[in-house]
């Protein structure tokens, strides 16, 4: 077997120094573009590969950092975590996936690195931490945030406009004349969280188009699995009122709601419209398919990563930023697309 090639052996194929060839290899601004092409053709005809770990050695770093969700088989979070993958492979950093399972416990050691120094940085979505978890956290470790944020300025945040995501899928329902729309898994108390700022997104809608507010159509639900889903609708349709629409405030829901109602006789959109959030593959092949918010994962992992990669390098000390990313309504057969 061939010796592998060093950057002693680029820098003779392409006539420059074993500097210049480093120089390249970390894009220094400082060399010209003649150089460059030099040294990149020496690269691929020599099959030179850089040694990241090495590199990352030299720099204090570990070249690994850290996603942290609640649950895995939640198809949105897996969809996630391959876009965070990807966006990671790109920048030559290994991740390490922990689920925390919406434990708080968990969702510290996250925070804190695991008391241990084999990570970089983490790209944290958190369900149940409390505002003085950030306030108190060592920023030593860079953080970026998904989901929505415990304490503004804490930590770098991504995320969709989850209010606005809300009231565009409830303008839609109001739209193809429905008036009594469930929100299930919506929420009038407790934490701001993401069910929280969705269930106000419904009702700014609501009172946009002077649709009277029923705070029974809001239907809570212990978690956001399709058992979930099923229960709660189930339990809805038994109710003397029907309504005449469901907005789930994830796919899952929406898909445990499609049972529900197929167990009851009925089906969407003949008799309810159903719109979900998360655009999870399995909406795209369920029968009707789902009407659901699409936020664009991609982006929103390629961001965190972005941010985090930024904080690792710079030793950033800038204030906290949010970056909220695109989002879409993507209109199916479970709401007469």
């Amino acid at each position: 077997m061939a010796p592998r090639p060093r950057i002693k052996d680029v820098a003779e194929y392409a006539g420059v120094s074993p500097k210049t060839v480093s120089n390249v290899i970390n894009d220094y601004e400082h060399v010209s573009e003649k150089t460059r092409s030099a040294v990149r053709e020496a690269i691929e005809a020599l099959g030179y590969r850089v040694n990241i770990a090495g590199r990352q050695l030299r720099k204090g770093r570990t070249g690994m950092i850290t996603l942290a969700v609640p649950e895995l088989d939640v198809a949105y979070f897996a969809e996630l975590a391959k876009h965070v993958m990807a966006a990671a492979d790109r920048r030559g950093l290994t991740v390490l996936l922990h689920q925390t399972g919406g434990a708080r416990e968990r969702e510290l050691a996250a925070l804190h690195g695991f008391d241990a120094q084999f990570t970089d940085g983490t790209i944290l979505s958190p369900l149940s931490l409390l505002p003085r978890d950030l306030a108190t956290r060592d920023t030593r470790l860079p953080v970026v945030l998904l989901g929505e944020r415990s304490q503004p300025g804490s930590a770098d945040h991504v995320g969709i406009d989850n209010v606005a995501a809300a009231r565009e899928a409830t303008e839609h329902l109001l739209a193809r004349g429905r008036r009594s729309i469930a929100v299930v898994g919506g929420a009038l108390t407790g934490r701001q969280g993401t069910d929280r700022l969705r269930t106000r997104g419904y009702r700014e809608a609501l009172r946009a188009a002077r649709v009277p507010f029923d705070a029974d159509l809001v239907v809570p639900v212990d978690a956001f699995h399709w058992q979930d889903g099923a229960r709660a609708v189930g339990a809805v349709l038994r109710r003397d009122a029907r309504p005449d629409a469901l907005l789930c405030l994830n796919d899952h829901l929406a898909l445990g709601a499609l049972r529900a109602l197929h167990e009851a006789g009925l089906a969407a959109p003949r008799d309810l419209d159903v719109v979900g959030f998360d655009d999870i593959e399995a909406g795209r092949f369920s029968v009707p398919s789902l009407t659901t918010v699409a936020p664009d994962k991609a982006a929103i992992a390629d961001s965190a990563v972005s941010l985090l990669l930024d904080r690792i390098e710079r030793h950033g000390t800038e204030d906290a930023t949010d970056h909220v990313v695109e989002h879409r309504l993507v209109v199916r057969e479970s709401s007469g697309g």
